[in-house]
């Protein structure tokens, strides 16, 4: 005798699967660990010492006279 199933619980079954694949897919695709996160910000703040480090004072008004 063949095996009863149940057709809506298959089809949440297989919709489950399914969207655990595409979760799976979607974070290999565009998530970061949060290592790299801290290298990133680490580089993001080091970028910007050395930029501000060389910014030009703005030049003083002239005092006309």
């Amino acid at each position: 005798m063949a095996e009863i199933v149940n057709l809506r619980q298959a089809r949440k079954r297989q919709a489950r699967a399914e969207a655990d694949a595409a979760a799976r897919e979607n974070r290999v695709r565009h998530g970061r660990t949060g290592a790299q996160k801290v290298v990133d910000r680490g580089a993001e703040e080091r970028r910007r010492a050395l930029l501000d480090g060389a910014r030009l004072p703005a030049p003083e008004p002239d005092k006309g006279s």
